[in-house]
């Protein structure tokens, strides 16, 4: 019974071994990682290195900030008022170009997008109202 045990924990051994090969990665699967690895280590260096130069510069230059902030909210609040300016007649001036070219296309007869619909909207409204005068007993002149 003594013999009968050992070759059940080498067999058992030898399952174990057989599924940690099964799990084991393959070369391109342990390149990745690696490669992942360096990569992910070199970044969060870069973002340690980068995080301390913006707190010593922080630090080196709060007095020329300090001596200088008076000029700097007029200066701000120049600049936001003026890009502000500046972009809103971008906009409404894309919005006019838009909302003027539809007619524009309309009337020349390009079919701009949505154009039938209108006119059978058009033709709908004049149907309605005409039989409503004729409910009436308005006489049209047609």
């Amino acid at each position: 019974m003594a013999d009968h045990r050992p070759s059940h924990q080498s067999s058992k051994s030898s399952t174990l071994l057989q599924k940690l090969k099964a799990l084991a990665p393959d070369y391109g699967q342990l390149l990745l990682f690696i490669t992942l690895f360096i990569l992910a280590s070199i970044l969060i260096v870069l973002t340690g290195l980068s995080a301390t130069a913006t707190i010593l510069g922080f630090i080196f230059f709060m007095p020329l900030i300090l001596v200088s902030s008076p000029v700097w909210f007029p200066i701000g609040a120049v600049l936001f008022v003026s890009i502000a300016g500046f972009l809103s007649a971008c906009s409404f001036g894309a919005v006019a170009v838009a909302v003027l070219l539809w007619p524009y296309r309309y009337v020349n007869g390009m079919q701009p997008v949505g154009s039938d619909t209108v006119e059978q909207r058009g033709k709908r409204i004049i149907d309605e109202k005409y039989n409503d005068a004729m409910e009436y007993g308005v006489k049209m002149i047609a």
